[in-house]
C-alpha cells in the first residue's frame, strides 16, 4: 500500500473504535513511515477526492461578520502556488522560517506550502516583542521571517542574517519580499526530493512557565501522524466543524487548528475577536454549526459566567486542554449543554498522551487513561521504580510516533528527558485501581507543607468553587514552623470587592472543604502573572513569597495579604 493508504487505514480503524477504548488501546499500532509529507501525501489527496475536495477545509469569521472560506481543493492549489513562489525566491528544503501571523488564511497557506517544500517552520505569536524575537532568530537559526505588515517593524531591532517576507497589502518594508507577489506564480509544484519521516518540520518554543522556554523539535511524522491520538481523544469525524480557541504561535494551535481536523477530514472554524465575548462566540458557533469545541480552562471559566443556554445547538464534542479543569466548570456545562467536557493531557513535546475519550465514563477531575499508541507509566522520583504515584513518563520501547525528536540545540536537556528508557514529562500524577490518571502538578509546582506533599491544582479546584473566585493560583509561602504553607492568589469574580470580609469568607470555605493539612493559610487579591500563551507563572508568585516571608528585602508593589491568624473565627 502507499503511505496515503497506510495512513488512512490507521485513521479509519481509530474512527471505527472511537467508542471502544479498550480495543483501540490494545490494538492500535502507529503507522511508521520512512517517508511522509502531510501536505502532499494526505491533504492534496483529500483535495483530489471528488467527495471531499469541494468541502470547506477552513472558515474564518471576523468580528464584523465578514468571512474567509477555503475548500480543500482551493487550499491545495494555493499552497502549491505559494510553494512554487517561495522556491523561486530562494527558499530551500531545510531552511528555517519564523511564521508570525494571526488567524488569517495566509497562515494555513504557509503551513501547507512549508510542509510541501520541506522547510523548518517556527510558528511565533504576534504578541512577541523584539527581545523574544531576537532569541527566536538566534536559537531557531531563522533564515526567513514571514510576518504581517502590522508587526514587521518589530524586526528593525532584531539582528541576524534572515530575509523578510511581508504578508499584507501595505508594502511597508521595501526591502522585504512581498507575499502578494506569490499570486502571480504557477500552480504546478513538484517536490525536489522525497520527505524523510525524521526530517525536522516544526520548532516550537514552550511557554516557559517555570524556566527559560525550551525549543521543541518535531518531525514530518511526530505531529502530522502523531495527532491520530488527538483525533481519537476529541472524537472528530469526517464532516465535523471544529472550533479550537488557541492563539497562533503555540503548539496547541497546530494540534487542533491544522493537523487533527484535517486528519479527520473536518472543517477548521476560526472566530476572530478583539476581546472575548461569550455571547458573540456562541452566536457564531450556532450560525456555523460547530459540532466540536476545544478551549482552555480560562475560556471555559469565562463561558460559564454567561448564559450557556443561549446556544440552542451546542456541540456534541467538547474538550479542554492546557491546564486541568475543575468539577465546577464541568458540572455547569453539563447542566446547560447536556455534554461532559473531557480533559486531555499532552505537551508541546507530544500529542495527546492521556485523555477522557468518547463514550467512556469520566471521573471528574481526572485526565483519563492513556491514548492508543502511548504506554504511560508513573515513576517514583526517589526510587526510580514504577508506582501509582509519581512522575508521568512514557515508555520508549516502542517509541511513540507522537513524541518530539528532542530539544533543538540542547543535547543535555534532551538526554535528561530521555533517560532510563523513559521520556520524562516533569508532571506528577496518580493512578487509581481502574487505571484512571489524575494530574497532581508540575514537579516544580508540587510542594511540601510540614511532611505533606501538596498539589496546587487540588487546592485551586476547591478555591474556584467559591462564587467570589474567578481564578486562583496556589504556591508555597515560607513558614518558620511548617517549612511552607499554602498561599492563594485570587482574581475576584465580577461583583465582588477585595477586602477582609471576602478574604475571610474564602478562607472559611477552604477550611470547610479541605483537610486541615491542605488548608489555604494565606490569601492575596490581584491579577495573576501569565506567560504570553496565557499560562500562570507560579514561579513568579513563589519568588514573591520567598521575598516577602524570607530573609531578603521586600519587593515593591506587594498587595495586601490576609492570613487565617487575622480572623478569630478561623484560628485552630
Amino acid at each position: 500500500m502507499t503511505v496515503t493508504e497506510d495512513f488512512r487505514a490507521a485513521r479509519d480503524r481509530l474512527l471505527e473504535l472511537r467508542e471502544d477504548y479498550a480495543t483501540a488501546h490494545a490494538e492500535f499500532q502507529w503507522p511508521r513511515f520512512e517517508e511522509f509529507n502531510f501536505a502532499l501525501d494526505w491533504f492534496d489527496q483529500l483535495a483530489a477526492d471528488p467527495h471531499r475536495g469541494d468541502q470547506p477545509a477552513l472558515v474564518i469569521v471576523e468580528q464584523d461578520g465578514s468571512s474567509t472560506r477555503r475548500t480543500f481543493k482551493e487550499l491545495s492549489d494555493r499552497s502549491s502556488q505559494l510553494a512554487t513562489w517561495l522556491r523561486g525566491e530562494g527558499v530551500r528544503r531545510g531552511d528555517h522560517m519564523i511564521i508570525m501571523l494571526g488567524n488569517q488564511v495566509e497562515l494555513w497557506e504557509l503551513m501547507l506550502a512549508g510542509i510541501k517544500l520541506g522547510i523548518v517552520m517556527i510558528p511565533t505569536t504576534t504578541l512577541m516583542g523584539a527581545r523574544d524575537l531576537q532569541d527566536r532568530v538566534e536559537r531557531g537559526g531563522a533564515a526567513w521571517v514571514a510576518v504581517g505588515s502590522a508587526n514587521i517593524g518589530k524586526f528593525a531591532a532584531v539582528e541576524g542574517k534572515y530575509r523578510l517576507i511581508e504578508v499584507g497589502v501595505e508594502r511597508s518594508n521595501p526591502d522585504a519580499k512581498q507575499y502578494a507577489d506569490s499570486y502571480d506564480a504557477g500552480t504546478d509544484f513538484t517536490p525536489d526530493a522525497p520527505t524523510k519521516a525524521d526530517e525536522t518540520l516544526l520548532l516550537y518554543f514552550t511557554s516557559g512557565t517555570t524556566s527559560r522556554a525550551k525549543l521543541v523539535e518535531h518531525t514530518h511524522t511526530s505531529y502530522p501522524v502523531g495527532h491520530l491520538s488527538t483525533m481519537y481523544w476529541i472524537g472528530l469525524e469526517p464532516g465535523d466543524v471544529h472550533l479550537n480557541v488557541a492563539s497562533p504561535g503555540w503548539a496547541k494551535h497546530a494540534w487542533s487548528n491544522v493537523f487533527t481536523p484535517w486528519i479527520a477530514e473536518a472543517t477548521v472554524f476560526i472566530y476572530n475577536y478583539d476581546r472575548f465575548n461569550a455571547a458573540a462566540l456562541m452566536e457564531q458557533m450556532g450560525r456555523e454549526g460547530v459540532t466540536s469545541f476545544c478551549a482552555p480552562p480560562t475560556v471555559w471559566r469565562m463561558l460559564i459566567q454567561a448564559d450557556l443556554t443561549q446556544l440552542t445547538t451546542p456541540p456534541g464534542k467538547v474538550v479542554s486542554a492546557g491546564e486541568p479543569l475543575n468539577a465546577e466548570v464541568i458540572g455547569q456545562v453539563e447542566q446547560a449543554w447536556g455534554v461532559t467536557i473531557r480533559d486531555g493531557f499532552g505537551q508541546t513535546e507530544s500529542t495527546v498522551q492521556i485523555a477522557n475519550t468518547p463514550a467512556q465514563p469520566v471521573k471528574i477531575g481526572s485526565m483519563g487513561r492513556p491514548l492508543p499508541g502511548y504506554d504511560v507509566v508513573l515513576v517514583d522520583p526517589v526510587t526510580g521504580q514504577e508506582a501509582n504515584d509519581g512522575e508521568l513518563c512514557l515508555r520508549l520501547d516502542p517509541r511513540p510516533v507522537g513524541l518530539m525528536k528532542g530539544y533543538f540545540g540542547d543535547e543535555a536537556k534532551t538526554a535528561d528527558a530521555f533517560r532510563d528508557g523513559y521520556y520524562h514529562t516533569g508532571d506528577m500524577a496518580s493512578r487509581d485501581a481502574d487505571g484512571v490518571i489524575t494530574y497532581v502538578g508540575r514537579d516544580d509546582d508540587v510542594f511540601k507543607s510540614s511532611d505533606y506533599r501538596l498539589s496546587p491544582f487540588e487546592l485551586e479546584s476547591v478555591l474556584i468553587e467559591h462564587p467570589a473566585v474567578a481564578e486562583a493560583a496556589v504556591v508555597p509561602s515560607p513558614d518558620a514552623v511548617k517549612l511552607s504553607v499554602p498561599k492563594a492568589f485570587v482574581v475576584l469574580a465580577a461583583g465582588y470587592e477585595a477586602g477582609p470580609a471576602v478574604a475571610e469568607d474564602i478562607l472559611r470555605y477552604c477550611r470547610e472543604h479541605l483537610a486541615p493539612f491542605k488548608r489555604i493559610r494565606r490569601l492575596e487579591f490581584g491579577e495573576l502573572p501569565k506567560t504570553i500563551s496565557g499560562k500562570i507563572r507560579r514561579v513568579e508568585l513563589r519568588g514573591t513569597e520567598v521575598a516577602r516571608h524570607g530573609d531578603g528585602p521586600l519587593p515593591s508593589g506587594l498587595g495586601v495579604e490576609y492570613s487565617e491568624e487575622e480572623f478569630p473565627n478561623l484560628k485552630d
